[in-house]
């Protein structure tokens, strides 16, 4: 069996992100050598600019399309352009991507307003998820980002997140602050890019 095929095989029936100690078991094979073999196929269909592309996701691997072909994908499909983020979404993804995980009282404190609607838009679109709840009065629900929140980031694991200012003064916020300020209607859920976000609030 023909190992590249089979795992090809498999992630495209499944359209899905399949978590790695799954295709391990399947494959009959270590995760470590399966992450090689996965590499080697991303690679392959980027020297060949083939349409499709095959994504790491933390402990998961999935196949999409490649970004350039965007475009046409939606003129064949039909689809519309996804509606923009508002600067309430931004603000409340970025916390939620940076210090997750945390509650929406967490988010409220930060952001100085309520956020419960934007928390349940964000949500919607599968951008962040329920992840637990906290040993507290009333057990709030804990919030994290999702494997679509990575792929929209275009990367594997929250590791490679640009580094924050430092926010350990007034002055790390208001960059912060900024940064967001500057992308409102400025980018949509396909388009969002927490490095300039990063790079954009560390200038200066």
């Amino acid at each position: 069996m023909d190992i590249l095929s089979a795992l090809e095989a498999i992630l495209f029936a499944s359209g899905e992100p399949v978590k790695l100690a799954r295709l391990s078991l399947i494959l009959e094979m270590d995760e470590e050598a399966l992450g090689a073999a996965a590499a080697e196929l991303a690679e392959r269909y980027e020297r060949e600019e083939r349409g499709m592309r095959i994504l790491r996701l933390g402990d998961k691997l999935q196949m999409c399309s490649a970004p350039a072909y965007a475009p046409l994908i939606s003129r064949a499909l039909e689809q519309r352009k996804p509606p923009m983020l508002s600067q309430p979404a931004l603000e409340t993804l970025a916390i939620t991507a940076y210090f997750q995980p945390v509650t929406r009282a967490y988010i409220d404190r930060v952001r100085g307003v309520d956020s419960s609607y934007t928390v349940g838009v964000l949500t919607e679109r599968g951008l962040i998820e329920v992840c637990g709840h906290l040993e507290a009065p009333g057990r709030p629900a804990l919030f994290r980002t999702t494997d679509v929140f990575l792929r929209t980031m275009g990367i594997s694991d929250l590791s490679q997140l640009p580094p924050l200012p430092d926010m350990t003064n007034g002055e790390g916020m208001e960059k912060l602050q900024k940064a967001i300020d500057e992308l409102q209607n400025a980018v949509t859920p396909g388009q969002i890019s927490l490095e300039d976000l990063a790079e954009d609030a560390a200038k200066e």
